[in-house]
């Protein structure tokens, strides 16, 4: 007797395509397979099929499409009716597409990578990818890009990587790195081999040292030759940054009045612009300031960090008295300086491929900035002391009680040589002998006193000083 066979096992091989078929996304209920596309799961591939426009309709699943190497040359706001939730990735490189639709993106809000290389572009129009808020990858390069519009990448909050190379741009598009209206996300501009002429190289420095890690400005043979720009490029390639030390090379410049392009990297004491290295600035504080020390790495997002002060010791959290605090960015906060705490601080970072060790000199001046014993300025003081001086002049000329030595028609005789041990040489009474009284105090005038023998003293009054009397000694 034959044993009983599984229904299972017994299905013939039309009815497992069949049952297959149900449970692809291309069934009956899923939708069908573009004419000269090759569909796998939710992926469609339509390249080099010599199309013209966007295959329509396209199933509502759809997660990738490529339609890369074909004569799209227009990208309209109908390419796509209906709206696509879960389409994250759409290439359409190798088109010769001249324009891009502004509501060309309205029904693919989800989609994280999008792929407009090599085509023929000149303009980015205002608010051309606004739609894209989760848009992390953009591929721009190798189009004939001329024109940038300022918002053109507004709205890209996640956006990660900038490809803007091979292009025809002029203007550095500083909008995308500075502060304020800089992309939150971005971690890699590229704009090698463009029309760039400057590059605002005080403002690049400012950025964090993960970002010029990424910044690409090699073969850009139009930029003309300065010092920051040198010294920009110089530091980065002390740095071992990448985007310096992988393409130096290609680092060009033109100088003043010169036509051949020569390495940015080589204008340290070359005439006539005599650029000199730029020295790291060493950090300086005061007594009682509190400091951060950043540990401006070229790794982004790495939790592996920690700090050595400059007498060894390891910093990985708070400090036992809660005078040195390990941010949580990786910096090093120091609080209430002390003049001990004046060295070479070292920040050593894991990084996915290689460790790197960034150094930070700190020195503390061994007073206060703001404290109460804070010594004028010599200029000030010097005023001060030319004021006051003069000050005591006139009030020693004008306000100085006058002494009459004489009235008239009474003479008092010249004192004894050997009397000269009651005064004294340093004496401030000033000598007016033989000046008239008129002229020493025009305010005084004489009175006859009893004396202390009997007789009659003369006695100057001057009322100008609250009449105060002063009788000349027998």
């Amino acid at each position: 007797m034959l044993p009983s066979c599984h229904p299972c096992v017994a299905m013939g091989p039309l009815s497992l395509l069949l049952a297959l078929s149900l449970l692809s996304p291309w069934g009956a209920a899923g939708g069908t397979c573009p004419p000269r596309c090759v569909c796998a799961s939710n992926l469609l591939s339509c390249s080099q099929a010599n199309l013209s426009a966007v295959p329509a309709p396209l199933p509502r699943f759809t997660a990738v499409l490529d339609v890369s190497h074909n004569n799209v040359t227009r990208l309209r706001a109908d390419w796509a009716p209906a709206r696509l939730p879960h389409l994250h990735a759409l290439l359409l490189s190798h088109n010769g597409l001249t324009f891009v639709s502004t509501e060309a993106f309205t029904n693919v809000p989800r989609l994280r990578h999008l792929d407009l290389s090599s085509n023929r572009l000149r303009t980015l129009d205002e608010n051309l990818f606004s739609d894209l808020g989760e848009l992390e990858v953009l591929l721009l390069y190798n189009n004939e890009i001329t024109t940038v519009d300022r918002t053109a990448f507004e709205n890209l909050g996640r956006l990660r990587k900038l490809y803007l190379g091979q292009n025809r741009i002029a203007r550095f598009p500083l909008e995308l790195l500075r502060e304020g209206s800089r992309l939150p996300q971005l971690a890699l501009l590229d704009l090698s081999a463009n029309r760039l002429r400057a590059v605002p190289s005080g403002e690049l420095q400012a950025l964090p040292a993960w970002l010029r890690d990424r910044l690409y400005l090699h073969n850009n043979p139009q930029l003309v030759c300065d010092c920051p720009l040198f010294q920009l490029l110089d530091r980065g390639h002390r740095r071992r940054l990448s985007a310096v030390v992988d393409f130096q090379d290609e680092l060009r410049c033109v100088l003043p009045g010169t036509t051949a392009p020569i390495r940015i990297l080589e204008l340290a004491g070359r005439q006539p612009l005599n650029c000199s290295r730029v020295q790291e600035a060493v950090l300086e504080a005061h007594l009682g300031d509190s400091v951060t020390l950043s540990c401006d790495s070229r790794w982004q997002g790495v939790r592996g960090r920690h700090w050595v002060t400059p007498g060894g010791e390891r910093v990985l959290g708070d400090g036992g008295n809660g005078s040195v605090v390990l941010l949580a960015n990786g910096s090093l906060q120091l609080r209430a300086l002390r003049p001990e705490d004046s060295g070479t601080y070292a920040c050593s970072v894991a990084g996915p491929l290689l460790n790197e060790t960034l150094y930070v000199e700190l020195l503390v001046h061994n007073f206060t900035l703001h404290g109460p014993h804070d010594t004028l300025n010599t200029a000030y003081t010097t005023l001060v002391g030319c004021i006051l001086s003069v000050v005591l002049v006139l009030i020693y000329l004008y306000l100085t009680p006058c002494r009459c030595c004489c009235c008239r028609g009474t003479e008092k005789p010249p004192a004894p040589r050997d009397d000269s041990i009651n005064s004294s040489v340093l004496s401030t009474t000033p000598n007016h002998a033989g000046v008239p009284r008129d002229i020493l105090c025009p305010h005084c005038h004489c009175e006859l006193s009893p004396g202390r023998r009997g007789g009659r003293t003369p006695t100057t009054v001057c009322p100008a000083f609250g009449d105060p009397t002063i009788t000349p000694q027998d």
